[in-house]
């Protein structure tokens, strides 16, 4: 029978976030992703070194990167001998690849491994129009010159009208930040909270910065030091005089570009390992990835739940598991795709009647300490690419973490929470 063995995160690095059509607006996925991997080999002196595994991945992805992390691998100082592969689970898509890589090491099939995540919408794929696809398959599988010329017929100007990518949900036609404006007005989130939670991330992810706390976890990329979202200059008069972004005709929309998400070009990764190999390697482990739990839920139906309220569902089964009350934390970093969602989901969590109803407990999970929440700053003010968002969270958690523990001499506990597209979540549970 197999025992689960302790997996370490050693440390995290990144390049800085950049908003979309501005600093990396020529950066591909691939040149961003073998960036990061080459300052984590640097910083931990895997140059020429075989690993376990890497496992990374991108949402928007051009079909010539169908082996993305692999020709990362490749281009990075790692040894070509190392396996790679790709992983997209939309804004989740970096902590379920520490999972995975997390999973085989806690199990031994591996000693080492680096977990990361891509993402660039300003070189996003632009395909062709359907009917323009399908009248050149149809050229491809033809036989004779008259089957051509009969096809060729076909062809209307109109066919050269590219298909530009979006990210709305296919079974709904909405955009996450329509499914988000839903979520508020059921849940009463005003636009006053949501904007001080937009604050609060651009603010502590400033004063982290200025703290010296991403020093060694960003390394500069195209010239760019730091994430280049950050407004040192925002405030509640700022935030409050822009214009709703996804409901602009009903009169009470509440998201507005400040207090959602960017679209954001970047890149993130850690360095997961055995504690046999941390030790072997002089490493001392900055944090441990303790467990794991996945969630989804029904957006569309006559059961809908809020699109992007899975991570509610998770954190529970995920707190049994282990014993744990929503309390017990020191630390919690809720991806903030929008201020409102992380407020419905806290919403959630403190109302009884859900908890009872569509969580199956007994009682509501209580209140978090906000002051505990999104400490190093959050994706408003950082950034949101969106398959590097979490790996993004899980290297300056582990941080966090570490200087906790070195601070006071005593363990430290976080709680991760990503929402994704298409009703998913994915929480985790970190230690030092």
């Amino acid at each position: 029978m197999n025992t689960r063995r302790p997996v370490a995160i050693l440390g995290g690095q990144r390049i800085p976030f950049a908003r979309q059509n501005t600093a990396y607006t020529r950066a591909t996925n691939l040149e961003m992703l073998t960036a990061t991997l080459d300052a984590l080999v640097k910083r931990f002196n895997l140059e020429g070194q075989r690993l376990g595994e890497v496992a990374a991945g991108a949402v928007l992805k051009h079909t010539r990167d169908f082996n993305l992390t692999r020709e990362a691998v490749l281009a990075s100082q790692l040894a070509p001998q190392t396996p790679a592969y790709d992983v997209q689970q939309a804004c989740a898509t970096s902590v379920e690849t520490a999972i995975l890589v997390g999973n085989k090491i806690g199990m031994g099939q591996i000693e080492v491994g680096i977990a990361g995540g891509v993402d660039s919408s300003s070189d996003a794929p632009v395909a062709l129009s359907e009917s323009y696809r399908q009248l050149i398959l149809a050229l491809n599988r033809a036989k004779t010159g008259s089957e051509r010329l009969r096809i060729l017929a076909g062809f209307r100007p109109a066919m050269f009208r590219p298909s530009v990518p979006n990210v709305n949900e296919r079974r709904t036609g909405l955009s996450m930040g329509e499914h988000c404006e839903l979520m508020v007005k059921q849940w009463g989130i005003t636009r006053e909270a949501q904007d001080e939670l937009a604050l609060a991330s651009h603010r502590n992810a400033i004063a982290a910065y200025d703290e010296g706390f991403y020093d060694d976890l960003v390394v500069p990329f195209r010239g760019l030091q730091r994430d280049n979202n950050l407004r040192a200059d925002s405030s509640m008069e700022k935030l409050a005089r822009l214009k709703p972004a996804f409901d602009k005709t009903s009169g009470h929309g509440s998201l507005t570009a400040g207090n959602s998400t960017p679209l954001t070009d970047g890149a993130a990764a850690i360095l997961l390992a055995s504690t046999e190999w941390a030790d072997l390697h002089g490493i001392r482990p900055q944090a441990w990835l303790v467990d794991a739990e996945t969630a989804a839920v029904e957006y569309a139906g006559p059961n809908a739940e809020g699109l992007l309220m899975a991570p509610a569902y998770a954190v529970p089964r995920l707190l049994e598991r282990n014993g744990l009350s929503l309390q017990d934390f020191d630390y919690y970093d809720i991806h903030e795709a929008f201020a409102g969602q992380v407020l419905c989901t806290l919403k959630a969590w403190e109302d009884a009647d859900y908890c009872r109803e569509r969580l199956g407990l007994t009682q509501a999970l209580g209140r978090i300490d906000r002051s505990k929440l999104n400490v190093r700053g959050g994706s408003v003010g950082l950034g949101h690419p969106f398959a590097a968002t979490g790996a993004r969270i899980l290297g300056s958690m582990a941080k966090q973490l570490m200087l906790h523990r070195n601070r006071t001499g005593k363990p430290a506990r976080a709680l991760v929470s990503v929402c994704a597209a298409g009703g998913l979540g994915v929480t985790a549970i970190l230690e030092a």
